[in-house]
């Protein structure tokens, strides 16, 4: 059975660029272009030449990819010609071999916004996209704005989708601009453009996510007969975001009946680094990767309750849709007060450790349930389970012991009397028969306080003599808070996530009523799980 070929648009560096608080730098945007090449995207907007210094200096050097890497831009001016509007000029100017331009479709933008007639936006619409071809460039059309406008008046926004084609438009794209749109009505419409003329694989789609759809309209209009889609990566876009194509690519090559029928140009191997590709714009961005993620979310593949994870034992297909390393993603089964056994041997044949007896299960299930019960959340924090089960088998070495730790904030005027805080910590530790001090404040880059739990972690990580080398790397990605209790019994739990240079991340739980030393035990295990899976050895072990 021969494949239809679909082609994969990715917008990160422009829709993706217009998310509140995303500003990407121009070695960002060539560290991002770079990742969507390796991950087999067939097209590569960069953003609109001279709309900001970046995008300027992003197309003066742009990335050298496989893929094919255009501009953006819009439609020309009424009362000019295509071939004197400086704004279509700068779109041309940047020399891409494709070209995608924008143009209203909705008879009351048209009319509003634009202040145009309707018969002058078809003529922008046509000399555009003549122009464009004429310069021997692939032409684009965003047709914004077309599922409102066609409700609103299909005969109008039919005629401007026609003007395009007719003067050589490579790809029509139906965009769904305000993203309300839902999936059987992108699906009819999507069929009803084809039915007028515009075949499938001249015809793309563009969904927002404000409905919560982006993905299913995405599908809906592939389902009609589209042959091209768009979106960014982890759904990055204004407002609710755009189609998440860290979601759709995945469903598109695993899913029946897009894996039979469709061809992208994402091979099985680049599907194995989804997990690696989301991160690195998560990382960029410097946000905590979202946990429930179809696909590539730290839970996708997790199985807290003790019948999923019996069922898992046998065989995986009972709770899982697809193998995770596929999308290089990984199993996990949690530790929690729902636990059973089979969770448990599992989570420990994990770490490497085979336990049959059911003794040992028992003691380490009852002592994670017990902890549970005052306040830690295992099946959120893996690594400080996996301390706990070897401390409970006399399994976790002494590496170092913490003979005490000082944290001190100061509140002061500064020399411009201006209100400012300092965090200060200190860490006595003895390793292998000797005392060591540490101390370290929390001034960040600009002289700004990062706070005591920042301070604690420096002091703490600042001088672990011979296991120095081996926490070098390890990173503070994340810090999360919850008062377990109410009342004068309050506690306070503290989960901190950790990245080292081996790209490996893990939490850790720390549980009191104060906030800093619950912090403590966080960042504390931090450093015992990483020196337990690295090989550490006890100082003055042979």
């Amino acid at each position: 059975m021969t494949k239809d070929r679909l082609y994969i648009f990715d917008t990160t560096l422009r829709d993706g660029q217009q998310t509140q608080g995303v500003q990407f730098s121009t070695e960002e945007k060539h560290q991002i272009a770079h990742a969507l090449d390796a991950l087999g995207v067939d097209y590569i907007e960069g953003g609109w030449p001279g709309a900001n210094p970046t995008d300027t200096e992003f197309f003066d050097a742009p990335p050298k990819v496989d893929a094919t890497f255009l501009a953006f831009g819009m439609t020309k001016r009424a009362g000019r010609s295509a071939e004197n509007d400086d704004v279509l000029a700068g779109v041309l100017n940047a020399n891409t071999k494709a070209v995608c331009l924008v143009g209203k479709t909705h008879d009351f933008h048209v009319t509003t916004a634009l202040g145009f007639t309707l018969d002058e936006n078809l003529d922008n619409i046509a000399r555009s996209f003549e122009y464009i071809v004429a310069q021997g460039r692939e032409a684009l059309f965003d047709a914004e704005h077309f599922f409102d406008g066609y409700k609103a008046n299909p005969e109008y926004a039919l005629k401007c989708l026609h003007a395009a084609y007719g003067a050589g438009a490579r790809w029509i794209v139906l965009c769904d601009t305000n993203g309300g749109a839902l999936p059987q009505e992108v699906h009819d419409i999507t069929r009803i453009v084809i039915d007028s003329g515009i075949p499938g694989d001249h015809l793309g789609i563009h969904t927002h996510d404000d409905t919560g759809n982006a993905v299913a309209n995405s599908l809906a209009a592939i389902n009609a007969g589209a042959r091209h889609v768009q979106g960014t990566l982890n759904g990055l876009g204004e407002r609710c975001g755009n189609a998440n194509l860290i979601t759709l690519i995945p469903t598109l090559l695993l899913k029946e009946p897009y894996k039979s029928t469709l061809q992208t140009g994402v091979t099985t191997d680049a599907l194995a680094g989804l997990v690696k590709t989301s991160r690195t714009l998560d990382d960029i961005l410097n946000r905590v990767p979202q946990r429930a993620a179809p696909y590539v979310g730290a839970s996708a593949f997790a199985h807290k309750a003790g019948l999923h994870a019996s069922a898992i034992l046998k065989d995986p297909a009972t709770y899982e849709h697809i193998a995770p390393e596929v999308v290089g993603n990984a199993r996990i089964v949690p530790m929690s007060n729902q636990a059973g056994q089979s969770n448990l041997r599992r989570r420990l044949a994990e770490m490497g450790l085979d336990i049959a007896d059911k003794t040992d299960l028992s003691r380490i299930l009852d002592r994670i349930k017990d902890r549970e019960s005052e306040g830690y959340a295992y099946d959120s924090a893996q690594a400080s389970f996996e301390l706990e089960a070897r401390r409970e088998l006399g399994l976790l070495p002494s590496f170092f012991e913490i003979k005490r730790y000082r944290v001190t904030v100061e509140r002061r005027k500064n020399k411009r009397n201006k209100m400012v805080s300092l965090s200060e910590a200190v860490v006595v530790t003895k390793i292998g028969g000797e005392k060591t001090l540490a101390v370290s404040d929390s001034l960040d880059s600009h002289g700004k306080d990062a706070g005591p739990v920042n301070a604690l972690a420096r002091a703490l990580m600042k001088d672990l003599g011979p296991y120095q080398a081996l926490i070098d790397d390890i990173d503070l990605v994340d810090y999360k808070v919850r008062i377990t209790q109410g009342g004068t019994a309050a506690k306070t739990r503290v989960i901190i996530d950790h990245e080292d240079g081996q790209g490996r991340r893990w939490s850790t739980v720390g549980v009191s009523s104060n906030i800093i030393d619950a912090s403590f035990e966080a960042l504390l295990d931090a450093i015992l799980w990483k020196l337990v899976r690295d090989g550490a050895k006890p100082a003055g072990a042979k």
